[in-house]
């Protein structure tokens, strides 16, 4: 027995079919494409911005790429490159024993709140590294 097709979302469908819509006219397409760079580009920006602070400045990033793959071919091959690394890295992780996945959580903590120590420094002029010694010597 051969194994049906799945069948498509709905609401897939009707996105694929409006762009579809849109692209079917020259001056649509030009809009379309305008459109989408300049939406990712936004996104993108956010999502750089927000890398240095807690929070999900990747994912972001990672979502600007995807309105980006909409429209252009390069942003669909590099969403496939992030995507294969991320899983990749994932099923490294996961197949790692728990001390292991400890010791890169710890790390992965060490780079945020040095991400966030340097942020506010640079950024805002607030130095908590600073601050905390002055509190310990003075207390």
């Amino acid at each position: 027995m051969a194994i049906a097709e799945r069948p498509r979302s709905g609401w897939r469908e009707r996105i694929r079919a409006t762009l579809d819509l849109i692209r079917s006219n020259p001056t649509g397409r030009v809009t379309l494409k305008i459109f989408i760079a300049i939406a990712g580009a936004l996104v993108v920006t956010v999502g750089i911005a927000l890398i240095p602070l807690p929070g999900p400045g990747w994912l972001i990033v990672i979502g600007g790429l995807a309105i980006w793959a909409v429209e252009f071919h390069w942003a669909r091959r590099l969403l496939a490159f992030t995507r294969r690394h991320v899983q990749a890295w994932t099923r490294w992780v996961t197949s790692r024993s728990l001390p292991v996945r400890f010791v890169l959580g710890a790390v992965g903590l060490v780079f945020l709140a040095v991400g966030v120590w340097l942020s506010l420094k640079y950024s805002l002029g607030i130095d908590l590294v600073a601050r905390l010694l002055h509190y310990l010597a003075t207390h």
